[in-house]
């Protein structure tokens, strides 16, 4: 009889060994293979949510299959608890171990709201953007100019106590100093006074995550840190050869390059210019450092160069003096300091725009003066013709 026991027992002891490593076996399928959710999704983790919480939240959306297995893998894992609040976008078909790397990482929301600040040379504007999981790409909800615009309904309690929102500065390139400074003053979200303008051309065009009530002064000293990095590391790899005794004068360079085109691909070629006029003894002649030397970079100009402006004796009027002027004229973005410092092999000592939005460049003044004379066609053409006219680079 005690065999018989013993024998059964036994048993139903391997029945039981069997479906119990069945049921890791399955378990282990379903943590590891691919989600559920046919399309991307916005999970929304609440200050103090618990696992199990987010757990509940992942079936309802149905990104995960079982939320039991969901709440062993996270312990089997070490990450049940880790989970960080906030707003993530969880890709289809994601895996449960996947949305726990999500969830868990920290940083930034990766869904949701985000307003931009954009900082550009002509203006300022708040951009309020929505992620679209579906495409994975943030889509324009409203925007407007806190110097000059009525505050749109839709921005309204965005920011406030909303701890996930995404907020970012974004410096365009080839704004200056002031801009900059003049505008932050305007961005609620930021904190602090600015004791001065930083340094022209010392910060770097760029996009900044920055948090609610963040000091101006701390995000300033970020923009001017990856600005001294950017240009050390580029001065390092620089061409043999360049008209330049340091980087701070190759910054300088690289200010007038970022203002004299917003084409990318015509940033070496520009740069060869200037470049060959340093070599042969030539003035740079070139309108934006006169204009700055009107502006101080304190805003935009709004009308062409008078004819006396140009005549006018200022440090920054290329004109008339010889080399460069004595700081940048605004703050140049990384692809101008790279021109600058790896500028295209030619020729060329003058270039005028070609009315594309491009330049059409020469080596000689004879060719130069015949496509000012086709700019000058294209400019009547337009109405534009400034009054006093404007010098091209002679």
């Amino acid at each position: 009889m005690w065999k018989s026991v013993a024998s059964n027992a036994l048993t139903l002891f391997i029945v039981i060994l069997v479906l119990a490593a069945g049921l890791v076996a399955w378990g282990r399928q379903a943590f590891h293979e691919p989600g559920p959710l046919a399309q991307a999704s916005c999970l929304r983790v609440d200050r103090g949510d618990s696992t199990s919480a987010i757990a509940g939240k992942l079936v309802a959306q149905g990104a995960v299959s079982n939320e039991y297995v969901f709440r062993i893998g996270a312990d089997y894992t070490e990450k049940a608890g880790q989970e960080k609040f906030g707003s993530y976008l969880i890709p289809a078909n994601a895996s449960m171990p996947q949305i726990l790397d999500i969830v868990t990482a920290g940083g930034q929301s990766t869904c949701g709201r985000e307003i931009n600040y954009q900082i550009g040379v002509a203006n300022a504007q708040l951009v309020l953007r929505d992620l679209n999981p579906a495409t994975g790409r943030f889509e324009e909800v409203a925007k407007y100019d806190p110097a000059t615009g009525d505050r749109p309904a839709a921005f309204d309690g965005d920011g406030d106590g909303d701890e996930d929102m995404r907020l970012r500065v974004t410096l365009a390139e080839g704004v200056t100093s002031w801009q900059v400074v003049d505008a932050m003053k305007r961005a609620e979200f930021l904190a602090g006074d600015v004791a001065e303008v930083p340094a022209e051309g010392s910060l770097a065009p760029d996009s900044y995550e920055v948090t609610d009530g963040q000091e101006r002064a701390a995000l300033l000293a970020e923009m001017a840190d990856r600005q001294t990095r950017i240009l050390a590391d580029l001065w390092e790899s620089r061409e043999e050869g360049l008209p330049y005794a340091s980087p701070e004068e190759a910054l300088i360079m690289a200010s007038i390059v970022e203002k004299e085109t917003g084409i990318a691909e015509e940033r070496p070629m520009v740069a060869s210019v200037f470049v060959n006029r340093l070599r042969q003894g030539m003035r740079l002649q070139t309108d934006p450092t006169v204009i700055y030397g009107v502006t101080k970079g304190e805003g935009v100009l709004g009308r062409g160069l008078r004819a006396s402006e140009l005549r006018g004796r200022t440090p920054y009027n290329t004109y008339v003096i010889d080399g460069l002027p004595p700081t940048p004229i605004a703050n140049p973005g990384r692809l101008s300091i790279q021109a600058t410092l790896h500028p295209a092999q030619s020729e060329y000592v003058f270039f005028v725009a070609d009315g594309s939005g491009g330049h059409v460049f020469a080596t000689n003044l004879e060719d130069h003066n015949a496509n000012v004379v086709k700019w000058r066609e294209v400019e009547r053409a337009r109405g534009q013709v400034p009054d006093g006219g404007v010098q091209t680079r002679q």
